[in-house]
């Protein structure tokens, strides 16, 4: 693919990312409701909050928004423009594209409340089994289907028994969350579920270190670790795209 048409693909997966993180505020504060809660139906002052995409501005408070701002948005955009980067004009792209703001949206929500909520993590397991089976049909695709299918059990199993062991480090919604995860690594193949799967440990244990430094968390405080599973899954999607 010419530099020409490559950069009109990156700026478009731009510009599709910001658009779908712009609606992504509302929901990210009606999902943030602590473990055990029903999900948010009402501003912080009260009044009704209508639907799951927009911006988190309640009219009748006439006050700033209440949810994430403008910060979705713009790492949507950045992780769907590096995606098209990454994998060029392959079928499978429009996938990572579909894909990408329901990531980002489970990792604004985990980092907020430390919670995974079952409507988004299992059905972007199936969406992306769903989405990639369809890619597999389309020529010139660089990836299996198989595998997908195989990761997504894999690594499934793999945090079902780390739940197991230490369910007080590791949530029930991480499992769920991984087979998602597994899916899109194990398109690329079983080394990018590898790396996928170690930059997610290592981020999350590099952030969970800085704030043991910084005296702001113990060694056994529990921090969200989705956002670091969805974090190490990307980065071994571009490598996997790029190598591809």
């Amino acid at each position: 693919m010419s530099d020409h048409l490559n950069a009109v693909l990156i700026v478009s997966a731009a510009l599709w990312g910001a658009a779908a993180g712009a609606v992504l505020p509302r929901a990210a504060y009606r999902f943030s409701a602590p473990s055990g809660e029903e999900w948010r139906t009402a501003c912080p002052a009260g009044h009704p909050v209508g639907g799951w995409l927009g911006r988190a501005r309640c009219g009748p408070c006439a006050g700033p928004p209440y949810g994430p701002g403008a910060a979705p948005a713009a790492v949507t955009a950045l992780v769907c423009a590096a995606l098209a980067a990454a994998t060029g004009a392959r079928p499978e792209l429009f996938v990572w594209l579909l894909l990408a703001p329901a990531g980002v949206l489970l990792a604004v929500v985990d980092f907020r409340v430390q919670r995974l909520p079952d409507p988004l993590t299992l059905p972007f397991a199936g969406a992306a089994l769903l989405l990639l089976g369809l890619a597999a049909l389309v020529p010139g695709h660089a990836g299996e289907w198989t595998t997908a299918l195989l990761g997504a059990l894999a690594l499934g199993a793999g945090y079902f028994v780390l739940f197991l062991i230490h369910p007080n480090g590791m949530g029930f919604g991480d499992v769920k969350l991984a087979l998602g995860a597994g899916a899109v690594l194990g398109w690329y193949g079983w080394p990018t579920v590898m790396l996928g799967t170690f930059a997610g440990f290592l981020s999350g244990a590099l952030y969970g270190g800085a704030l043991v430094v910084a005296r702001r968390a113990g060694r056994r405080t529990a921090i969200p670790f989705g956002p670091f599973l969805i974090s190490g899954a990307l980065a071994g999607l571009l490598i996997g795209a790029f190598a591809a």
